[in-house]
């Protein structure tokens, strides 16, 4: 049955994922804590699909306030999902997009690309490098050693990032395959790479509360008191992240 054997696939590269890359989610952890405990923001970055990852930290139950998703509209999938292909290769507009936002040095910068070769995701972590964040990169390395990049540079995202998170799907992504049926289907980045951001959060979280900062914390909206409670970190909070 496809099903379950997705769900063997899974397992056995989430396993492979905690194995390997627990130094890389501790150090991606301890910039975003000391990024927070300085009263600055996390940024997270991602194109098409990939926009997943920075709306999966970012003004939920459970997550922390100081996340800044970068969702830019032109490299989401709607209106239309082919302009956001266009779109994320395009060399010099994340960046600009990125010198509009409230940014600082003190501030963490993840990026998420699963192959990392477009120009979108490797100009967003080098602007953030430029302003002085620590940038984390979400990317296959199975993947970008499959690809070549598409900045001018020459670099993939795994070459400009201070840490890299390497999320264990193969390369193409797709795991599954079936007599009949020439490509293969169904991928698992997403599964791996939302994991890994919550996985970083719940980390982070430890690590300022064990510093001494208790970090604020959105609570889900339809509690009570929930509105309350959350209005009060907009509040503190609207100034530094643009999606507030």
């Amino acid at each position: 049955m496809k099903y379950l054997e997705y769900y063997d696939v899974i397992k056995e590269q989430m396993a492979q994922q905690f194995e390997e890359e627990d130094k890389n989610i501790e150090q991606a952890a301890s910039y975003c804590a000391e990024s927070i405990k300085k009263g600055r923001v996390i940024h997270a970055f991602g194109c098409g699909h990939s926009q997943i990852f920075p709306m999966e930290i970012f003004y939920r139950a459970g997550g922390l306030v100081p996340v800044n998703a970068l969702l830019i509209p032109h490299l989401a999938l709607f209106p239309k999902a082919k302009l956001s292909t266009i779109q994320e290769r395009v060399e010099g507009f994340s960046n600009e997009y990125l010198a509009l936002e409230n940014t600082d040095p003190a501030d963490t910068m993840i990026v998420v690309s699963i192959s990392g070769r477009n120009a979108g995701v490797v100009d967003m972590a080098l602007a953030a490098k430029k302003i002085g964040m620590k940038v984390v990169a979400l990317a296959s390395r199975q993947f970008a050693a499959n690809t070549t990049s598409r900045h001018s540079s020459g670099k993939n995202l795994i070459d400009v990032a201070d840490v890299v998170i390497d999320v264990k799907c193969v390369s193409g992504d797709a795991a599954l395959q079936m007599e009949g049926v020439e490509p293969k289907f169904c991928g698992t980045s997403t599964v791996l790479a939302v994991t890994i951001m919550e996985a970083i959060i719940a980390q982070t979280i430890e690590n300022c509360v064990k510093g001494g900062y208790i970090p604020p914390i959105f609570v889900t909206s339809n509690l009570d008191n929930g509105d309350k409670i959350n209005a009060e970190h907009i509040k503190n909070y609207s100034s530094l992240i643009s999606c507030l």
